[in-house]
């Protein structure tokens, strides 16, 4: 991919420095260094916002349930649970 695009920032000394002595260390260039960490931002960002319209999903696939009369409330799930505790405890 040709790179014709030019990327300028500020940033503290200090951290240019040590960026710049870190890549030297490993033998590659700064560039392609920020390039790899650009990818790798995009690449997570594109994945959180995939996870979060998941959730979304999942979550009006849920009241939708609810809306329907087909969910239980939290204090018949916690009877559920402790009956089924209470059975696994009688049986131990």
């Amino acid at each position: 991919m040709p790179k014709e695009a030019v990327f300028t920032m500020k940033l503290e000394p200090e951290l240019r420095d040590a960026f710049m002595a870190e890549t030297e260390a490993d033998h590659r260039p700064a560039s392609q260094v920020v390039r790899e960490l650009m990818r790798d931002y995009i690449e997570r960002r594109r994945e959180e916002r995939e996870y979060d319209e998941f959730l979304r999903r999942k979550v009006e696939v849920a009241r939708s349930s609810m809306r329907a009369g087909r969910g239980r409330t939290n204090d018949e799930i916690e009877a559920d649970f402790a009956a089924r505790r209470a059975k696994t405890v009688s049986q131990a």
